[in-house]
């Protein structure tokens, strides 16, 4: 369902295109950056607003990975002591489902993009 869902894995440059396309990209909503205050420009101090996880997506791509998360939640192994990780941090279930669908979602694309082996060892390795 993978394949026919996303063709090829070179439609997307970055995992971040992939969350995108997934609906697990975090949209924001900034209402500009300078405001004018007694006729001057100044600065918006204010901070950026995070309005949750962005609409315009594949859904049955996004239940795939889901469901995916979920499974790989509840079944023991590198995945699962991902999640457990992100749960003893103090992380909200929800959260690392979402996190667990994401990491998921990056190593199936760079596994299918590069034609590695899965990797449980670089399993918390950090992007920069």
């Amino acid at each position: 369902m993978l394949v026919a869902l996303l063709q090829t894995p070179h439609r997307f440059r970055s995992k971040r295109q992939l969350w995108a396309y997934s609906g697990f990209a975090i949209e924001t909503h900034d209402s500009g950056e300078y405001r004018f205050v007694h006729g001057k420009l100044r600065r918006n101090r204010e901070r950026i607003t995070v309005r949750g996880l962005n609409g315009n997506h594949n859904h049955d791509l996004k239940n795939l990975f889901k469901g995916a998360a979920l499974s790989a939640s509840t079944r023991p192994g590198p995945l699962c002591d991902f999640y457990g990780a992100l749960l003893e941090k103090g992380m909200r279930p929800t959260m690392a489902r979402l996190t667990l669908a994401r990491k998921i979602a990056a190593i199936t694309l760079t596994i299918w993009k590069k034609g590695v082996d899965f990797d449980a060892k670089q399993l918390h390795r950090q992007a920069a």
